[in-house]
């Protein structure tokens, strides 16, 4: 049976984990949480504001400094105590205060009468090298579905509103992941602003996910205006990506239903053949937020920072949830799996913790992840239960390209009857999404100058004759893709 939070830190303190560090804002329910799991324990708390302060009343004691405040429990009588130290990571590089907490922590786990657990509940997370194996990092869990339902039951109950099951249901999706007090905050935002809280209220909540996004500074929140109807082919792609929409558009039932949450998909192929396109479709199509992951902005210079970057960005996109997580260029951000040397350690480090919540997340973060070289990617991402599908992507074939050719050609007011298709898919084998987009870009600069200003069947093709397509350019590793492409069983995507 899976403990709940406060069952799981009072393992911990059983275990006699001597410092559990809480890395979280919201230091009310840190309290709660601590209190629940106390026991018979004595508790002493110090933080930076007002020093040594009674747990219960906040009134302060006396004005400790935080060596003075932990030399207090320096004597080795028997004792039963939580010592609780807020917003100390400023000072956790003091040799002191490092050296008092070390010693603590051992008389915890070699005296037999000494029971002292000490939380570090800090805003930021900073862990001294000195502490690392001393210290348990203890993730309050955000509220479940049932969770989150109670919470906007009882806000409703206050004012007096009856909601319906569905938009329950749709609006308890939506604050998936966000915290209690991030909950409440909104509600009363929606409240205020119209007096009730319905369905409408989803795109309020969007826009406070996007505060979240632009104030963590490790995703990138990208705004787009390209639908399937802007990808040329990828047929069978774009229809399965079509089903999936009917759950991600429609998660309070699709939950309620029995329907798992779809995990994500990846995408292989030939560059400049529209994965990053349909990455951006795909969040257009779902109707959600699309944020792009960039694994290269994770790597910090302390111990078990890149770690916690990626436990901030992953708590990001769940906050901001539904939303699309985007991850291009998969086999360049976890380049150096399985290498030696402390790069590489903190590479395999982060690919291991992503492949962890890859496989066991709840949220409802749909992970679009893209790939050039399938062979580069370490085979955990290639195994069923990480991603829902894989798709591999080919050079458009003859229909495909003359699709292309029409989208570009129609998105900048110049197809017509007049401009023979056949021809121009017949001149572009081997040609990929981007060398068509290209030459239709060019071929329109090129009439822009000229004294007709029109763009002909003759224009364009004069154009391909000058344009070398990535099969050219890129001859010997378009061959060697798709050789390595032939040993794996990946759905086409064509």
């Amino acid at each position: 049976m899976e403990l709940n939070a406060t069952q799981k830190l009072a393992s911990y303190v059983d275990a006699l984990r001597p410092i559990i560090y809480i890395h979280s804002f919201d230091f009310q329910a840190v309290d709660l949480l601590i209190a629940a799991a106390s026991k018979d324990f004595k508790i002493y708390e110090y933080n930076e504001a007002d020093k040594y302060v009674d747990f219960k009343t906040k009134a302060p004691q006396q004005a400790y400094k935080l060596n003075e405040f932990l030399a207090l429990f320096d004597n080795n009588e028997a004792k039963k105590v939580f010592i609780i130290l807020k917003d100390v990571h400023h000072q956790l590089n003091n040799p002191e205060i490092i050296a008092r907490l070390k010693s603590q922590a051992l008389k915890t786990i070699y005296q037999d009468d000494v029971y002292v657990t000490i939380f570090l509940v800090n805003t930021a997370l900073v862990i001294p090298p000195e502490l690392e194996a001393m210290i348990t990092v203890f993730d309050i869990p955000l509220p479940n579905h049932q969770e989150i339902l109670a919470t906007i039951n009882d806000y409703a109950q206050g004012f007096q509103l009856d909601l319906s099951e569905e938009v329950l249901n749709e609006l308890a999706v939506s604050f998936k992941g966000l915290s209690d007090f991030e909950i409440r905050q909104i509600l009363n935002l929606a409240y205020q602003e119209s007096g009730t809280i319905d369905g409408n209220d989803k795109a309020l909540i969007l826009n406070e996910k996007e505060q979240i996004i632009k104030k963590s500074g490790l995703l990138e929140i990208i705004h787009f205006d390209a639908n399937l109807g802007s990808i040329g082919g990828l047929t069978k792609l774009k229809d399965y990506l079509t089903a999936k929409a009917r759950i991600f558009n429609n998660l309070g039932e699709a939950k309620k239903f029995g329907i798992d949450l779809p995990k994500g998909l990846l995408i292989v192929g030939m560059p400049g053949c529209g994965k990053s396109l349909t990455a951006k479709a795909t969040a257009h199509l779902f109707e959600v937020p699309l944020l792009r992951l960039d694994i290269g902005k994770l790597m910090g210079k302390y111990v078990g920072e890149s770690e916690e970057n990626l436990r901030k960005a992953i708590k990001t996109a769940e906050a901001v949830s539904p939303c699309v997580l985007w991850i291009d260029e998969l086999e360049k951000a976890f380049a150096g799996v399985g290498g030696t040397g402390g790069g590489s350690d903190i590479t395999t480090r982060l690919f291991g913790n992503f492949l962890t919540w890859l496989q066991e997340k709840e949220s409802s973060v749909y992970v679009l992840a893209t790939s050039n070289d399938v062979s580069k990617l370490p085979p955990e991402f290639l195994r069923k239960g990480r991603f829902d599908e894989l798709f591999l992507v080919n050079l458009p074939n003859d229909e495909e390209r003359r699709s292309i050719f029409e989208i570009h050609l129609k998105k900048r007011g110049k197809f017509s009857n007049a401009i023979d298709t056949i021809k121009l898919l017949k001149a572009t084998q081997g040609y990929c999404g981007a060398d068509i987009e290209a030459v239709v870009k060019e071929t329109i600069e090129a009439a822009f100058i000229s004294n007709d200003k029109t763009v002909t069947t003759e224009k364009i093709l004069a154009i391909i004759k000058e344009t070398k397509p990535i099969s050219v350019t890129l001859k010997k590793d378009i061959e060697v893709l798709e050789e390595k492409f032939k040993l794996y069983d990946f759905k086409a995507a064509n």
